[in-house]
């Protein structure tokens, strides 16, 4: 089974959906199941992870609530507020539908320290309890303190989205490959072969711009923890569904079709637990 480890949907909402401003027009307006479904059929994934792109517990309900009505989304990364001292039972509520596989948060948009706040690691230290992911976005600034927070979550499964965003578009990989190689020596830490094509320049990017990162990832991170993804919608401001997958595919076309298998899906299955 392919699946494909990272999708959004969304009925675009101006204010609340700010952070899609005026550069990225193709993203303002809605993207739903429908709209996926014969994406992936054409390109024989079978199924996907939803993952949250609003910071809301509306937005993780209505993920959960397509995922009741279309099959083909087989596990949501939902937004619970990990800083809340309710956080448990808030973990509890989401946790009896079977389709609440694991938690975000938008690092990104937060300070390099933000994951080093005690009440964001207890939140973190709750998800083992209900067998949930915790999905890292994150710029490469922000690794080193990501790594203090796995060193002290031994227990709980990490995945990297987007290969932890480096800075394609300018060449820049040492600083990110250092963290990379060291946040990757953690075994409960998985990474998402995602997000590689916004990060590069959009409209003139090309293969070969992406081999020296994916290099990186498949040296420190192996095959079993790596998870192929599109990032679509999002992927659309740089290219079509297909041109992500075939990044992905052309990159791993020397590996064996067990290890390949692993990749496009095996790897998902097993670390969202989607077997259940």
């Amino acid at each position: 089974m392919f699946i494909d480890a990272h999708q959004h949907f969304w009925k675009y909402n101006p204010v609340r959906d700010s952070w899609i401003d005026e550069t990225m027009g193709v993203l303002k307006k809605d993207f739903l199941p429908k709209d996926l479904v014969p994406i992936l059929k054409r390109n024989n994934i079978d199924g996907c992870i939803a993952v949250q792109a609003d910071q809301s517990e509306e937005e993780t309900q209505f993920l959960l609530d397509l995922a009741k009505d279309n099959p083909i989304i087989k596990g949501v990364v939902g937004w619970v507020n990990l800083m809340n001292e309710n956080v448990e039972s808030r973990l509890a509520h989401f946790s009896k539908d079977s389709k609440f596989k694991g938690v975000r948060h938008i690092l990104q948009a937060e300070t390099e320290d933000f994951v080093l706040n005690p009440d964001f690691q207890n939140g973190i230290s709750k998800l083992e309890k209900f067998n949930l992911t915790y999905d890292i976005l994150v710029f490469p600034n922000q690794i080193n303190n990501i790594i203090t927070l796995v060193k002290k979550s031994p227990n709980q499964v990490f995945i990297l989205d987007h290969i932890g965003k480096p800075y394609i578009k300018s060449g820049k990989i040492k600083y990110w490959r250092e963290a990379i190689l060291e946040l990757a020596s953690y075994p409960n830490v998985y990474c998402k072969i995602s997000g590689m094509v916004t990060e590069a320049n959009l409209k003139t990017w090309n293969t070969k711009d992406f081999k020296l990162y994916l290099d990186v990832v498949f040296e420190s991170f192996g095959i079993d923890r790596l998870l192929f993804a599109s990032d679509w919608p999002v992927c659309l401001l740089a290219t079509e569904y297909e041109e992500v997958l075939k990044v992905c595919m052309d990159y791993i076309t020397s590996l064996s079709k067990n290890e390949q298998n692993k990749i496009m899906g095996l790897n998902a299955i097993l670390v969202y637990n989607l077997h259940k």
